[in-house]
Formats: C-alpha cells, structure tokens, sequence
C-alpha cells in the first residue's frame, strides 16, 4: 500500500479498479485547511489523463507491471511479432496496441513489453537508438557553425530533424522518447 504523501512520478497504482501511472503530483497546503496532494494520472490501459487530488493519508495498492524483454521479429500486415528469448514463447499484437512505440525500432532489436495481469498494454522502445540517414538534404562545408537543422528519413522510415553536416549513409544516435538526434554514432 502506498499513501498519497509518498506519491512519486513514474509510481503504477490501483484506483477505484483502474490501473494508473502518476505523471505529475504536488504536494499543497495552503493557508487554510488540510494539506492535500494534487496529480495528474494516466490510465495505463487506455491512454486517459486525469486529474485528481487526495489527502495524504489515503493507501493504495501498488500495481504488479510485468515488464518482460522480448525481441521485435517482424511486421505482418497489421500485426506486429515478438519473442521471449528465454522461453521462446511468441507474441502477435495489432497494431492499435503497439501505436508509434516501433518507429525508432529495428527488426530483431530487443524492447520491453508491458502487461497487468497477464493482458499487454504497451511497448517501450530501448531509450536510445543508432540509425542510419537513409534521406536527407546534401550537407555542404561550411554547415556546422550554425545551430540549424534539417528533416531527416531514417532507416526505420522515422523522421528526425539532424544538423545540416549530416548526410545520407550516416549513422546517428537518437533518444525514443523525445524523437531528438543527439549525435553520430
């Protein structure tokens, strides 16, 4: 049981039959009254943000998220496939349950694969990635004293925006969560 005084971000609680994650939370007491912990939750299972406030003695029973390391196979149409590696047990999710959390992934790359009571609800890509430019505009010398940048294809079909000394055939390292090229790789 977790109380609501010791909230944190990134914490997976059971409220009111739902499973949700706590993006943000602040801790208020104001002039008057008893303090109070205002946050904004996820809903892990369908994407909802919320926003509710607690007192800080309410408990909540912490969620079991089974985060399992599966490797990417293959895309099949709508379905996209993945397998244990210890077990060698395979997965096929649609492509509604997987949404963009693939586009920085390559096949064969291993991501982790979230699920609450044995029912799959996302998929985390690895943090960082090293892709090659497969189409961009042509750098010219001269290019990297200026902060600009300039759209990007990479192999995955991903767009990024890269700095103008970038060219085809390079291999760039990027952050999945905030689709930002953060160098050569």
């Amino acid at each position: 049981m977790i109380s609501a005084g010791d909230f944190r971000n990134g914490i997976t609680l059971e409220i009111d039959g739902q499973v949700v994650q706590i993006l943000e939370f602040q801790h208020v007491k104001p002039g008057k009254g008893a303090a109070f912990v205002r946050t904004k939750l996820k809903n892990v299972i369908n994407g909802g943000v919320v926003e509710r406030t607690f007192r800080p003695t309410e408990k909540f029973p912490a969620a079991r998220i089974d985060r399992v390391d599966m490797q990417y196979l293959y895309s099949d149409g709508d379905l996209y496939n993945f397998m244990n590696v210890e077990t060698y047990d395979q997965i096929a999710l649609n492509s509604d349950l997987v949404g963009d959390a693939l586009k920085f992934v390559k096949e064969n790359e291993m991501v982790k694969v979230c699920s609450y009571n044995g029912s799959v609800f996302s998929i985390e890509p690895p943090l960082f990635v090293e892709l090659e430019v497969t189409d961009t505009e042509p750098g010219f010398k001269g290019d990297t004293a200026t902060g600009a940048s300039k759209p990007a294809t990479v192999e995955t079909g991903a767009q990024v925006n890269v700095p103008l000394f970038i060219n085809i055939g390079d291999k760039v390292k990027i952050d999945t969560r905030t689709s930002e090229y953060l160098g050569r790789a």
